[in-house]
């Protein structure tokens, strides 16, 4: 049997097609039992069978497997549970013939409080606390619930029978095909599912109400709820029944089962989970409340659905072979989610936000310790590491490239003919690139190699050069070191005007072209020297520009005189920012482009303004702490004109836009200390005390109001912070509950901050929610560090068995305080045996990470995470490091520590700045 222990795939002995299987979830003891009979075809003759299984109880006695040929039943001779690498030995003293037969397995389990496997979750029910029963099985945890061949290309059909109280609703893949009561027990059989993977095998126990409604094809689909909360799954309901019409015209295939329903989690450690025909959410990201959900709840709602309903095509339907492929599901569904959220949402402008997508995956592929997109998975244990921004947001970003060099028609009719043919079964990255390029007759595979299968992304660099235009790539790094990649770049090039550009594929390291050659009769030669060039039009690629100092002011001009683009003044300001912090650029420069965006009124292009700037202040509070109010004078001007236009006030008829703008411009002033918008909240904050219904605190301006509050409050001064909790206690709403959670820190003092900290720990915060209280400022990030110090061995102890501890690293993506703290607690988990499951912080961050960093509308209710820049807390970070290792986060752990240094290396940059101190003042008292 030992030669079976570490390998990285099951053996091929069998291979699964029919899975029959029985649970029976006990809700009080909080256990399970159940039975499997799977249906084998035995391709080799064997004296083993091999198969997936985790925390479960297997006996001898309850495993048979019958040969259908000869009705011969097999008994083993010995039955061994590997828990290390989670597979189950059978082993049989007589050899298994090849041929068709049944295993049948009875087994028990425990419904763990992990959110992973067969877990339990609460919620009340007229006052008395009640559990469901919940699974959770990508990547690989169906083996915690039933013996199975847990891997993506096992693919089989599933038929599933449930015995629970005769009073709870009970959910699974498919509809129910029998339902038999007796006495306070049920039996619910459901309908034999499609082909499929065991990764996306779904059942769901409690008491629910649900909204339903149908599309023109006669699908029923259901969004399930805590009872009381039916209405709050109109939208979502409504959301859901037109993306499956869109989905189904784009891939030119329809939904292929009979009703999809949407269920919300009280207790979930993702986002959402694309389970086929039963997907399962968190609250905050399916339900939505006319009167106390905010703009951003709204479309964080939409773009979630239509992210989990693009699966059952691109995940579902078509599945990655393996898990190296798993950008194939999260990289297009991220794409595509945005094309379903715009068609049904154009006045949105979606795609203009979906900058902060391409923008994450750059910032996380800027490091060093960063991966391809197709990345070797050796193990299941190395699955959870790579969902992350790289899977999705770079995978998302070079789709989009893509699309926009083959052409939108012939990349939606090769992407049907990829669907069709790949339909129920498994592919790879390289069948998706043959159907593109037999699509369109591009070399997609020679050109698309490079963006997959290396990591990092180019930076091109560029300058005028008398009529020439000199280009040059070359690995870009956050770190400011030389990288050794090599891309086959599409360039698109503007010049002086929309209606004037070029595109062309930069192959070779250094390229020179005659502008008038380049070009050719779309501009006159004489006149180029006075104008404006732009690369990456539109942002489409995933790369960075490097403008010389010529071009680089005629862009600034061109910004503030706003001739171009909103993606164009996204994205030249992201690159500004992003070479300042490695070193290419001055942070001088890059304050100086930030005053050309006076008069922005472009949301994305804002909401990205506010998250430099919040950057820029961490920085010069390390770096020139004397300039520190210059700097937030300067941020004050910037934000006034959008202030102004705004107002505290909706206005009638206003934008989508305009709602979540305002939120994010007040927050931010908030934040900043802007003493006017800290006094206008006050009288806000206490005009909701006494009327919760006032119009005076709509839900888009209460992220604000409570960090105003908060930033106000003190130990000796508590009583915005006592309402702000009283508040917390009486809403049940978990999108104003988690709002409030993202507020309390933001006060500056310290013992109010540890107070706030200890509120996380205690039974009033769920702790799937614990993370959002730790997103402390600036001045409380020592605070945080020594509260964690000091509570570790009590989060170790009662956490360490998984979501939290990996909550809280995900709640603080390096580079910050708290990471050197949470890496310790990890390691003591580990030293005392405990488990840490990793999926849940990575998969946590696809969703959490643009709100941290990018004040995004995904999360409004976080805000930009505090961070360590010096090169004394690299040390001590990395002394950490190096005497706790732990090799199964070790790529995270790196990139945190990489991160550290790069905010380091910043810092020292800017004390070295000669000019920044008179540019800074300028800026602060420039009359505009």
């Amino acid at each position: 049997m030992d030669q079976f222990k570490g390998q990285p795939r099951l053996p091929k002995f069998a291979v699964p097609n029919r899975y029959d299987i029985r649970l029976k979830p006990d809700l009080i003891a909080c256990r399970f039992s159940g039975s499997v009979s799977v249906n084998l075809d035995i391709v080799t003759a064997t004296n083993f069978i091999v198969l997936n299984a985790a925390e479960l109880s297997v006996t001898n006695d309850s495993v048979s497997f019958t040969n259908r040929d000869s009705s011969k039943v097999f008994k083993p001779s010995k039955v061994e549970l590997f828990e290390d690498d989670e597979i189950l030995v059978l082993e049989f003293s007589e050899q298994i013939p090849t041929g068709l037969g049944v295993l049948s397995i009875q087994f028990e389990g425990t419904l763990n409080d992990r959110m992973k496997g067969f877990y339990r979750s609460t919620y009340e029910h007229n006052g008395e606390r009640k559990n469901m029963a919940v699974t959770q099985f990508e990547p690989a945890d169906a083996r915690r619930c039933f013996p199975c061949w847990d891997e993506p290309a096992c693919k089989a059909t599933f038929k599933i029978t449930l015995d629970v109280p005769s009073d709870l609703v009970a959910l699974s893949n498919m509809p129910i095909a029998e339902e038999k009561i007796d006495n306070s027990l049920k039996t619910v059989s459901y309908q034999e599912s499609p082909i499929m993977s065991t990764y996306l095998v779904a059942v769901v126990v409690g008491l629910f109400d649900y909204v339903e409604d149908h599309t023109p094809d006669g699908i029923k689909v259901r969004v399930y709820c805590q009872v009381g909360k039916a209405n709050q799954g109109k939208f979502a309901l409504d959301v859901a029944v037109k993306t499956l019409g869109i989905y189904k015209d784009y891939f030119d295939t329809p939904y292929t089962l009979p009703k999809l329903d949407m269920i919300a989690i009280p207790d979930f450690a993702a986002g959402a989970m694309e389970n086929y025909g039963l997907v399962t959410y968190r609250e905050t990201a399916l339900l939505y409340d006319d009167q106390h959900s905010a703009a951003a709840n709204k479309q964080r709602v939409a773009v979630v659905v239509a992210h989990e309903l693009a699966h059952q095509w691109f995940g579902n339907l078509v599945t990655m072979e393996w898990w190296t492929h798993l950008w194939l599901n999260e990289g297009f569904a991220t794409w595509v989610s945005y094309l379903a959220a715009d068609g049904l949402f154009p006045d949105w402008k979606i795609w203009s936000q979906f900058l902060h997508e391409c923008t994450d995956g750059l910032k996380l592929d800027g490091l060093a310790e960063s991966h391809p997109i197709e990345v070797e998975i050796n193990h299941a244990r190395e699955i959870d590491e790579i969902f992350d921004a790289i899977s999705y947001r770079k995978g998302a970003s070079v789709i989009r490239m893509l699309q926009s060099y083959l052409g939108a028609q012939i990349f939606q009719r090769s992407l049907a003919s990829y669907i069709k043919r790949h339909a129920c079964s498994n592919a790879k990255t390289e069948d998706l690139w043959a159907a593109l390029e037999e699509g369109s007759g591009e070399p997609v595979n020679k050109l698309m190699t490079s963006w997959t299968k290396q990591q990092g992304y180019p930076v091109v660099s560029v300058k005028l050069n008398n009529q020439n235009l000199e280009f040059d790539q070359s690995q870009f790094l956050s770190s400011g070191a030389q990288g050794e990649g090599h891309w086959i770049i599409p360039i698109t090039l503007c010049f002086g005007s929309y209606d004037v550009r070029k595109n062309f594929l930069l192959q070779t390291k250094s390229e020179t072209r005659d502008v008038k050659e380049l070009l050719g009769s779309q501009v006159d030669g004489d006149k180029s020297a006075n104008s404006w060039i732009k690369l990456n039009v539109d942002q489409a690629g995933f790369y960075r520009v490097k403008y010389d100092e010529l071009l680089t002011a005629k862009l600034r001009y061109a910004v503030e005189k706003r001739l171009l683009s909103p993606s164009d003044r996204f994205g030249i300001l992201d690159d500004s920012y992003a070479l300042s912090m490695a070193g290419k650029e001055s942070l001088t420069s890059l304050i100086n482009l930030m005053g050309a965006y006076r008069e922005e009124d472009d949301y994305t292009v804002l909401s990205n303004l506010i998250t430099i700037s919040h950057k820029v202040q961490r920085i010069a509070a390390d770096a020139v702490p004397d300039l520190l109010e210059y700097f937030k004078l300067f941020f004050f001007k910037v934000f006034q004109y959008s202030a102004e236009r705004l107002g505290w006030d909706p206005k009638p008829g206003e934008s989508h836009d305009d709602a979540l703008l305002r939120g994010e411009i007040l927050t931010s002033l908030a934040q900043f200390g802007h003493d006017l918008t800290l006094d206008e909240a006050s009288k806000r904050f206490q005009a909701f005390l006494e009327d919760r219904n006032t119009p005076l605190l709509p839900p888009d301006l209460r992220r604000a109001v409570y960090v105003a509050v908060m930033k106000q409050a003190s130990k000796s001064n508590r009583s915005g912070y006592e309402s702000l909790l009283k508040v917390y206690r009486e809403t049940d709403l978990s999108q104003e509950k988690t709002r409030i959670l993202g507020s309390l820190a933001s006060s500056s003092d310290p013992e109010l901050i540890l107070e706030v900290l200890n509120f996380m720990l205690s039974s009033e915060v769920r702790s799937q929610d614990a993370v959002f209280g730790l997103s402390v400022n600036w001045e409380g990030r020592d605070v945080a560090w020594a509260w964690l110090k000091e509570h570790w061995e009590h989060i170790a102890k009662t956490y360490g068995s998984g979501f939290l501890v990996t909550r809280f690293v995900s709640a603080v993506v390096s580079p910050v305080c708290l990471l050197p703290l949470l890496y310790m607690l990890c390691s003591i988990c580990f030293l005392s045996k405990l488990e840490i499951p990793i999926f849940w912080y990575t998969r946590f961050i696809i969703l959490m990470e643009c709100s941290i960093n990018y004040n995004s509308s995904f999360f409004p209710f976080c805000f930009p995470v505090v961070q360590f820049a010096s090169l004394e807390k690299a040390k001590e970070v990395e002394e950490f490091f190096a005497s706790h290792p732990m090799p199964s986060i070790a790529r995270t752990l790196k990139q945190s520590l990489e991160r550290v240094h790069i905010n380091a290396n910043w810092v020292q940059n800017v004390q070295n700045e000669k000019s920044l101190a008179d540019t800074v003042k300028e800026l602060a008292y420039r009359n505009y």
